[in-house]
């Protein structure tokens, strides 16, 4: 019986044995190789081709690359500085208040009845506003681990503030933002 169950366990090893020799089908990039064909993929193309299929259909305007990066490291300076309201409930309080400043909304929130009444909301308070392509981006520019759906980014601290170089280069910064997201926004008739 002993020999028996060691023959059975022998039967069984070189069976897996024999899957592991069966060759595994070759991918696109192995086969392009073998082909002695190069294969050219773009990082930015591919980076850029999950976002775009995730966007929603009402992220107009949205930051090409350069503005976004303008503004996310507009939204990290402001953040340092607490000049930064942060999620759907703050940035419409704030709105409701009449603090100004840019609204930056994420273009990839799910489900998009979260965030549909912001740019109406920001057209009636005369407040620009721009989609970025990504939360988890929206999110890390304001220094949260968490994605974030919309941040208004305010010109001043609400609560005063100091006068010092910092203040005038984030005043620049801020002004130049402020023009190139007023200058890609709709026209209302």
């Amino acid at each position: 019986m002993v020999k028996s169950a060691e023959k059975a366990e022998k039967a069984g090893k070189s069976a897996e044995k024999k899957l592991k020799k069966v060759k595994k089908e070759k991918t696109p990039k192995k086969a392009a190789e073998d082909a002695g064909e190069p294969l050219v993929v773009d990082a930015a193309e591919a980076a850029a081709a999950p976002k775009k299929a995730l966007l929603i259909p009402i992220a107009k305007p949205l930051a090409d690359e350069k503005l976004s990066k303008k503004v996310l490291k507009l939204a990290k300076k402001a953040t340092k500085r607490k000049q930064i309201k942060r999620g759907v409930k703050e940035v419409v309080k704030a709105i409701r208040k009449k603090f100004t400043g840019i609204c930056v909304i994420a273009g990839d929130i799910s489900p998009i009845d979260v965030i549909t009444h912001l740019p109406v909301l920001c057209e009636e308070n005369d407040i620009p506003y721009i989609y970025v392509p990504s939360k988890e981006e929206l999110g890390a520019a304001g220094l949260t681990k968490r994605p974030t759906s919309c941040m208004l980014l305010l010109p001043k601290p609400p609560k005063g503030g100091e006068d010092n170089d910092e203040a005038k280069e984030f005043a620049e910064s801020f002004a130049d933002v402020h023009r190139r997201v007023k200058a890609v926004q709709p026209s209302v008739f």
